[in-house]
C-alpha cells in the first residue's frame, strides 16, 4: 500500500454493456476493432478504433477512462491499495484523466457512509459557469445507484471532463473507492485523413483540431461546446470550420450534410453565421461532388446571399462577428467599422464562391447574378481610396478570401498587417481560420505556419487536448499548465470549442498540399509546403474515390503519391527546397499483384522558383526521385518577438490604501463614490474615463482598514469597487476608457482591492483605444485580499479590459495617473 501524494496509472479502457443502472440510450462501443494505426501526437485514445462501416444515423457509443493521475490532499487522508483507495480521513482526491472527453464521472464504494461531493473541470480546478447552465458549479452531490455513484450536472449527463475530484467532507471511519472512471461518449466516427510532418507541434496540432470535432460530434448534430454552460447548439457558424475539418479529417460525409440540413433553417441571429453556412455547403460541395444536396439547397443559399446583398450597404443588426476586441468584442459592439468592413468582405466571397458553385451545376442565371453582385461592390469598394485606413487585420483577410489580394489597395495593406506578429493573431481561433486562409491565398505560408504555432501550438503548450474559444499567447506566462484561464466577453471560457479546429483543414490543403479543382476531387492538385527546417511532409484526404495519399522528402528527394481512379492530378508540385534540380525519376507501380514499378516519362510540365510541375497525372501509386544539385542544410529561423508597445509594468502589495503619499500626484477615480465626495479629480491631460460592462459595489468600512482607499475629502471613510458581473452570461469582463488630450506620457495605476477575501483573481488586457491592438502581455492579478496596484506608462488613449478569472467576480477599487516627468 502507499498514500497518494500524486500517482500516475495507465490509461485503461474498459467496455462493456451498459448495466440497466445506467438508464441512458446509449450504446458502448461496439461494431469496430483497434485496427488503425497509433499516432504519437493525437490525443485521442480512439485513434486507433476503427469501426466497420460508421454512419450519420449511428447512436452515440461509450468507452471508458481511468485517471492517468491521482493526487490526495492531505496526502494521509487517502492510501492506495491494489484495486481501492482507502480513505482515512477528510480531504480531496483529484484525478486527471489526461484529455478533455465528453462524459461523466463515476466510482464504486461498498462501504460510504460518509458525505461526498464531486465536481468536474476542463482545468485543475473545479469549474463554475455562467447562471442559466442548469448546474452552473460543477460540483455536487453524487447520485447513488446500488454502490455505484456518479455526477450528474445535467439532462445531457455529458460535461467536458479532464480533471475530477472527489471531496471528502465528513469522516467517521475508513471506507473504499473503487472503479474511479469517465464515462465518455463518441459518435462512431473514422480517421481517414492523416498527417504527419517532421514539426511535431504541427502534426499535434492537426489531430488535435480532428479530436476536438469528434469531441463534439453528437447523435443528431455537430456540437459547440463540452462544458454546459447554456449555450449548445449547432450554432452555424461555429459548424463552419468544424464541419471543414471533419471534411478533411473523417470524410464522413453523410454526417456534415445531416448538419447541414439541420442548420438550414438558423442563422442563430447572427448575419455572417448565414453566410458561414452558405459556405459549409461549398465546403461540402467541393469535397463530395454531391450535385443533388447542392441543388436542393440552392434556394436557401439564395435566399441568404439575397438579403445580404440588399442589406449591404445599411448593414443589418451583425449581433457578432467575434470575441476580438477589433471586431466589437462579441456582443458588446458587432457595429464597430472594422466588424462592418470585414462582413462586407465575407459577403463579397460568399457570393463569389457561390458563383463558381452554380457555374459548375449549371444555374447559369444564379451564377451570373452572384458574379454581378459581387462586381458592383467590389466596384464600390475600390472606389474608396481611404480604404488603407479603414480596413484592419479581419477585413483585409476576408478581402483576401474573396480573391481581392491582387488589387493594389489590398496587397500592400495585407503584407503590412501580416507582418505584425502580434496583431495579426485574432482573440479567438475562429476568426484566425480566416486569417491563415488569406495567408496562404497571399503567398505567404511561412507566416501562417508561425502564426498557427503562436495560437494553436500555444494552446496546447499550456496543456490543452482540444482547442479553445478564445486564447492569447501571453496567457502562457502568466498560468501553470492546465489552470483556470481568463473568463471574458465570451463568458466563461470554454476550452474545448470546434469552432477553433479549422486549422485542420488549412494543413491538409496548405502544407500536404491537397486541394480539389473539380467538385469531389475528380480534379485536384498537390502541392505541398517544404521549406527552411520543415523538410518532410506526408499524409491522406479522403475523398469519394478513396484517399489521396501523398509524402515528399526535401532532404532524401524521396517522393510518393496515390490518385484514386477514376480522378485526376491536374498538378502535382514537386518542391524545389531552395535547390537547383538535377533530374527526377517517375516511377508507376505495375498492375496487378506485381510490387514492381516501372518508369514513366514525364509529360507535361512546367516551372516556378518554388516547383517543378507534373501535369494531369493519372490514377495510380508513383514513386519520384528528386536528384538535387546541392543539399541545403535545415536552418530554423529565428522569430521577431511579440511586438508589445507597453512591456514593463510594476505590481505594489504593499501600500494598501494610502495611495495619497505615492499615487494620483495628477488625478484620480476612486471608484464608486459620488462625486460629491471628492474621489474624483480628473488630470489635465485627461479628456474622460469611461466605465462599461460593470456593476458598482459599496461596503462599510467603519472598521479601520489599512487596505480601503483613502478617500482625500470625505472624513468618513467608506469603500467602493467596480465588478464585473458574474455569474450573468458574458458579463465576466468590464472596460475602463482612458481618453488622453493628444500624446501625453503617463503612469496609469489601478488598485484591486479583494475586500471580503473572496480569492479573487483577475487579469487585465490592455489595449490602444484608437485601434484596439493589443498593446501589451496579459497581467495576472491574485492575493489582492491586502490590496494591490498594477502601473505601466503609455502616451495614448486607452481601453483597459479587466477579466475574471477565479473568486466572486473581478473588482477594481481606483485608478490614478502620474506625469513621468
Amino acid at each position: 500500500m502507499m498514500r497518494i501524494g500524486t500517482v500516475l496509472l495507465c490509461c485503461l479502457f474498459f467496455y462493456r454493456e451498459v448495466d440497466a443502472q445506467l438508464k441512458e440510450p446509449y450504446k458502448p462501443l461496439h461494431g469496430g476493432s483497434y485496427s488503425g494505426k497509433a499516432v504519437q501526437a493525437s490525443p485521442d485514445p480512439l485513434i486507433r478504433y476503427q469501426w466497420k462501416n460508421p454512419k450519420a444515423a449511428d447512436s452515440l457509443q461509450l468507452y471508458f477512462l481511468q485517471p492517468k493521475k491521482i493526487t490526495g490532499i492531505p496526502v494521509q487522508s487517502f492510501v492506495q491499495n491494489a484495486n481501492s483507495i482507502t480513505v482515512n480521513g477528510k480531504g480531496d482526491l483529484l484525478f486527471d484523466f489526461g484529455m478533455e472527453s465528453a462524459g461523466w464521472i463515476e466510482f464504486k464504494s461498498d462501504d460510504l457512509a460518509d458525505s461526498v461531493e464531486m465536481s468536474i473541470s476542463e482545468y485543475n480546478e473545479p469549474a463554475i459557469v455562467n447562471a442559466g447552465a442548469q448546474n452552473a458549479v460543477k460540483t455536487k452531490r453524487p447520485v447513488k445507484y446500488g454502490n455505484r455513484y456518479r455526477l450528474q450536472l445535467n439532462e445531457e449527463l455529458y460535461e467536458g471532463v479532464r480533471f475530477a475530484w472527489i471531496h471528502v467532507k465528513q469522516f467517521s471511519k475508513p471506507w473504499h473507492i473503487k472503479n474511479v472512471q469517465l464515462v465518455c461518449q463518441v459518435k462512431p466516427v473514422n480517421y481517414k485523413g492523416s498527417f504527419y510532418t517532421n514539426d511535431t507541434m504541427l502534426n499535434r496540432i492537426w489531430y488535435t483540431g480532428a479530436c476536438v470535432v469528434k469531441l463534439n460530434m453528437l447523435q443528431d448534430y455537430f456540437g459547440a461546446i463540452l462544458m454546459e454552460r447554456s449555450d449548445r447548439h449547432s450554432w452555424t457558424g461555429d459548424a463552419y470550420p468544424a464541419q471543414a475539418s471533419a471534411l478533411a479529417a473523417f470524410g464522413n460525409y453523410d454526417v456534415v450534410k445531416k448538419n447541414i440540413a439541420f442548420t438550414s433553417g438558423q442563422d442563430n441571429g447572427i448575419a455572417a453565421y448565414s453566410v458561414y453556412w452558405v459556405l459549409s455547403l461549398i465546403d461540402y460541395y467541393n469535397y463530395t461532388g454531391d450535385a443533388e444536396f447542392l441543388k436542393a439547397y440552392a434556394a436557401n443559399a439564395d435566399r441568404r446571399l439575397e438579403r445580404a446583398f440588399r442589406e449591404y450597404d445599411t448593414l443589418p443588426n451583425l449581433g457578432f462577428m467575434g470575441w476580438d476586441e477589433r471586431l466589437g468584442a462579441g456582443f458588446e459592439n458587432p457595429q464597430i467599422r472594422e466588424a462592418q468592413n470585414t462582413y462586407r468582405m465575407l459577403c463579397i466571397n460568399g457570393w463569389r464562391q457561390f458563383a463558381k458553385a452554380m457555374l459548375s451545376i449549371n444555374e447559369n442565371n444564379l451564377a451570373k447574378k452572384y458574379q454581378q453582385y459581387a462586381a458592383e461592390k467590389i466596384k464600390q469598394l475600390l472606389a474608396d481610396k481611404k480604404i488603407a485606413d479603414q480596413f484592419g487585420i479581419h477585413a483585409v483577410s476576408e478581402a483576401i478570401n474573396a480573391e481581392l489580394i491582387n488589387e493594389s489597395v489590398i496587397h500592400p495593406l495585407s503584407a503590412s498587417l501580416f507582418g505584425d506578429r502580434l496583431n495579426r493573431l485574432s482573440y479567438s481561433p475562429f476568426n484566425q481560420y480566416f486569417i491563415i486562409q488569406a495567408m496562404a491565398l497571399a503567398g505567404q505560408d511561412d507566416v501562417a505556419l508561425t502564426t498557427i504555432k503562436d495560437c494553436w501550438g500555444g494552446q496546447i503548450a499550456y496543456g490543452g487536448t482540444s482547442f479553445f474559444e478564445v486564447y492569447r499567447p501571453s496567457w502562457n506566462a502568466i498560468l501553470n499548465a492546465n489552470d483556470a484561464p481568463p473568463n471574458n466577453q465570451c463568458g466563461y471560457t470554454s476550452l474545448a470549442h470546434p469552432w477553433g479546429a479549422g486549422v485542420t483543414k488549412w494543413l491538409t490543403e496548405n502544407v500536404l498540399g491537397i486541394q480539389p479543382v473539380k467538385p469531389g476531387f475528380k480534379r485536384f492538385t498537390i502541392i505541398p509546403f517544404l521549406k527552411d527546417s520543415l523538410t518532410q511532409v506526408k499524409g491522406t484526404m479522403p475523398t469519394p474515390f478513396g484517399n489521396i495519399a501523398a509524402s515528399f522528402n526535401i532532404q532524401s528527394g524521396d517522393c510518393e503519391i496515390t490518385i484514386p481512379p477514376g480522378t485526376i492530378a491536374e498538378r502535382v508540385g514537386l518542391p524545389k527546397g531552395g535547390r537547383p534540380i538535377d533530374k527526377i525519376t517517375v516511377s508507376k507501380k505495375l498492375p496487378g499483384n506485381s510490387v514492381g514499378y516501372r518508369i514513366e516519362t514525364i509529360g507535361n510540365t512546367d516551372e516556378d522558383s518554388n516547383y517543378i510541375y507534373l501535369k494531369n497525372v493519372q490514377a495510380g501509386n508513383y514513386k519520384i526521385t528528386i536528384t538535387y544539385k546541392a543539399l541545403n542544410a535545415s536552418r530554423v529561423l529565428p522569430l521577431e518577438p511579440f511586438n508589445y508597445i507597453i512591456q514593463s509594468f510594476a505590481q505594489d502589495s504593499t501600500t494598501g490604501g494610502n495611495w495619497t503619499r505615492k499615487f494620483g500626484k495628477d488625478g484620480y477615480v476612486l471608484f464608486g463614490y459620488p462625486d460629491s465626495t471628492g474621489s474624483k479629480k480628473i488630470s489635465s491631460y485627461i479628456d474622460s474615463v469611461t466605465l462599461k460592462k460593470n456593476a458598482i459595489v459599496i461596503w462599510d468600512s467603519i472598521s479601520p482598514d489599512e487596505a480601503v482607499l483613502e478617500n482625500p475629502n470625505s472624513k468618513k471613510q467608506m469603500a467602493a469597487a467596480i465588478i464585473t458581473r458574474d455569474p450573468e452570461a458574458t458579463n465576466q469582463t468590464m472596460t475602463i476608457d482612458v481618453a488622453v488630450k493628444g500624446n501625453h506620457p503617463y503612469k496609469l495605476t489601478m488598485y484591486f482591492l479583494d475586500w471580503d477575501k473572496k480569492d479573487r483573481r483577475s487579469a487585465i488586457e490592455i489595449f490602444d483605444a484608437e485601434t484596439l491592438n493589443i498593446i501589451a502581455p496579459v497581467q495576472l492579478i491574485n492575493h489582492y485580499e491586502k490590496g494591490k496596484y498594477i502601473s505601466f506608462i503609455f502616451d495614448r488613449s486607452v481601453r483597459i479590459r479587466v477579466n475574471h478569472v477565479r473568486g466572486q467576480n473581478a473588482a477594481v477599487s481606483g485608478i490614478f495617473f502620474d506625469s513621468t516627468d
